[in-house]
């Protein structure tokens, strides 16, 4: 729940796209979330925390996903963007869809969430608890912290409609995205 990738996607949706939109990358990053979960209760996050080759394979995959979104992002900002029109449901033109997928991918593109989650896990499955309920702990946990990030940032939709605050959120999130996927990119394995 610290600011990484998914809240600076998360942010983004909802200050340019609005609620529903942030809403459905929050969504998309709580999938990632439960996925994850379950990749590591049932052992598939510790093969890829095991093999250098997929480690290396989603690693730079997930980079490349992270600079894509973040260059995207810059050119917004250094284009201007225009002038944002709160009746249109998607300013950008990509529906919830297109975010759900933003947030997804952004989250299981990591594998730092990987090995957050082999690291984490195993801990409450020796406690014995059902792989199930310890998913959708986490993917309602996950949820509830961006759903309210979302609705916090789209109901400042209207601050965000100012052009020069526009220009400043893609400028900001489009350096922390290119950042973490640079961070990402040169990071090795624990």
């Amino acid at each position: 729940m610290s600011p990484g990738p998914d809240f600076a996607v998360v942010v983004r949706r909802s200050a340019v796209s609005g609620r529903v939109h942030g809403m459905a990358a929050a969504s998309g990053v709580a999938v990632g979330v439960f996925a994850w979960v379950v990749a590591a209760a049932t052992g598939v996050a510790a093969l890829l925390a095991a093999s250098a080759a997929a480690f290396t394979v989603v690693k730079v995959v997930g980079a490349a996903y992270l600079l894509y979104l973040g260059v995207r992002s810059l050119l917004a900002a250094w284009r201007g963007g225009g002038t944002l029109r709160l009746d249109v449901p998607d300013a950008g033109r990509r529906g919830p869809g297109a975010a759900f997928m933003e947030g997804f991918l952004t989250n299981v593109l990591n594998p730092k969430a990987a090995l957050f989650f082999v690291a984490l896990v195993p801990q409450f499955l020796g406690a014995g608890a059902p792989v199930v309920a310890l998913s959708a702990a986490a993917l309602v946990a996950t949820v509830a912290w961006f759903l309210v990030v979302a609705n916090v940032v789209g109901a400042l939709r209207k601050l965000f409609a100012r052009p020069n605050v526009r220009r400043a959120v893609d400028a900001l999130t489009g350096v922390a995205l290119v950042a973490l996927g640079l961070k990402l990119a040169t990071s090795t394995r624990p």
